[in-house]
């Protein structure tokens, strides 16, 4: 009993320790998401603290991480700019019931048919989104408005910190696993540079953290068929973006920990917070890869650390701003570094000449669409990418075996057809046969062959045609089920009662 109460303790213990430096890593990307989005930091802050809350209590994945993003942010930009924040709180609204319609209707599972190379380009991808996001930390504002490198002492400090931080998270796992190595670092670097009064930039000259706890707010617009108009497509895709990269990063940490999410409840889960963000000053958001890279490599692995991170998020927020505010960026700039270095796949590699070439090339592609777009737009390019190249290799296998049989005494042709008959295959199968060489009866034999698509079907009627014309008969055999279904339209041409089919003899120098 002792050691279960034990076991209970430092597991929880773990999560809360793991949630504490998940929150520290919070503040300045939602405040840096927040001003990508034109809203207030607190905005921000607000939602990353609902939406880590409130998909850890309703329908999180355990050890997943939810809060403000930027792949999100940047669809907000133009909506905030052009009508202002009151319209986003109504699209976040929206945005969150699309989502729980998803969940609700148990499209998660479509989550599956994402490729493995997708999956690789996504990690890869928001891993270099990830570290070109830090570099903005190494820039400072000049007297001309414009953002300079940092030079001399303050860019040494800042590099040394960031180095420091790095190599105590490197290290201290090596020797103990009492206390998370990204806590452990960022607390290092804040009493040395608080103590030893190094300058270099921290929190509170990114912004003014401090605030009070969210208010219900209902979002201030008029309740009509323009405004609908106006949020809907923004919600749509807000609402795609969100579900892509949750139920991806869902993937990730199922890899991770060895077991398995359900990606109809973390839908439903991020819609209720998103829907409840629209309503208590919150810019939503969806899961966060660079976060829960943190929380699980730091031993959160339950919903209690996305709980706790949420609720010391809120601490800092409400009670202790002034305290988060000394702490260094340089610190939180070297976390995420490592956070970069775990999310990347570096063996993705060595897998370069080791994968066929086309998959080589959708898990680069969906990597650079990653980087200089959006996360959506990647993974549908790569899904599409990874649709036609698979569409391209199966249209390649389709070929026939012709075979000439003697059926009372009459020589019949019959090609046995092997490889799936759709869309991309079908003009290979036009090529496949001669009406005007073949003898006056042709089977086409389907037992090793399927027709998959209307492409599949006017490819067979434009072949009767063709056979028609030349006066002579074309029948098909050994249809599966489904195949008799998509052809109905080809009525007579198709003769499905495969126990009726006559004997066949191999056509020789005896028989002719």
């Amino acid at each position: 009993m002792f050691q279960i109460y034990y076991d209970h303790a430092a597991r929880a213990r773990d999560d809360i320790l793991s949630g504490l430096t998940v929150a520290l890593a919070l503040v300045p990307e939602a405040v840096a998401f927040a001003f990508v989005a034109g809203v207030n930091p607190l905005v921000g802050l607000y939602g990353a603290f609902l939406m880590g809350l409130v998909t850890s209590l309703v329908g999180g994945r355990p050890g997943m991480i939810s809060g403000a993003t930027g792949s999100m942010a940047v669809v907000m930009v133009s909506l905030v700019a052009q009508h202002g924040v009151e319209y986003l709180f109504a699209t976040i609204v929206l945005t969150g019931i699309l989502q729980m319609l998803f969940g609700a209707a148990r499209f998660g599972k479509y989550i599956r048919m994402v490729p493995y190379p997708v999956m690789l380009g996504f990690v890869n991808g928001l891993a270099i989104v990830i570290f070109l996001a830090q570099m903005e930390h190494f820039k400072h504002e000049g007297a001309d408005g414009v953002m300079h490198w940092l030079s001399g002492p303050p860019m040494y400090t800042m590099l040394g910190l960031v180095a420091l931080t790095m190599a105590i998270m490197y290290i201290l796992p090596k020797v103990t696993r009492a206390i998370p190595a990204g806590l452990a670092a960022i607390i290092t670097i804040s009493l040395m540079v608080i103590f030893g009064g190094l300058e270099t930039r921290s929190v509170g000259d990114i912004a003014d953290i401090g605030g009070g706890f969210p208010a219900f707010h209902i979002p201030a617009i008029p309740l009509n068929w323009e405004t609908l108009s106006i949020i809907t497509p923004y919600a749509v895709i807000l609402a795609g973006v969100g579900l892509i990269e949750s139920l991806l990063t869902m993937t990730v940490v199922d890899e991770m920990t060895g077991t398995r999410g359900q990606g109809n409840r973390v839908s439903i889960g991020q819609g209720l917070a998103n829907t409840i963000n629209g309503f208590f000053g919150g810019m939503g958001g969806c899961a966060m890869i660079g976060q829960t890279m943190i929380n699980v490599s730091s031993g959160g692995l339950r919903n209690l650390s996305g709980i706790a991170a949420a609720l010391f998020l809120l601490i800092f927020i409400v009670f202790a701003s002034d305290l988060i505010a000394m702490v260094p960026v340089a610190a939180l700039v070297g976390l995420m570094f490592m956070v970069v270095i775990g999310t990347f796949e570096w063996g993705s590699f060595n897998l370069l000449n080791k994968i066929p070439r086309e998959d080589s090339f959708v898990g680069i592609l969906v990597a650079v669409v990653t980087v200089f777009t959006d996360l959506a737009t990647a993974v549908i390019i790569g899904v599409i990418a990874s649709a036609l190249v698979f569409a391209w290799k199966q249209a390649r296998h389709i070929h026939a075996i012709p075979q000439d049989v003697q059926v009372d005494g009459k020589n019949v042709r019959v090609y046995a057809l092997h490889g799936p008959l759709f869309f991309a295959s079908a003009h290979r199968f036009a090529e496949i046969f001669d009406p005007q060489q073949d003898p006056d009866e042709v089977v086409i034999d389907f037992a090793h062959s399927r027709v998959a698509d209307h492409s599949a079907i006017e490819a067979i009627d434009n072949l009767a045609e063709r056979y028609t014309k030349a006066g002579k008969q074309l029948r098909l055999r050994h249809l599966a089920p489904e195949c008799r279904q998509l052809l109905t339209r080809a009525g007579d041409l198709v003769e499905v009662n495969v126990e009726e089919d006559p004997s066949y003899h191999i056509a020789d120098d005896k028989l002719a």
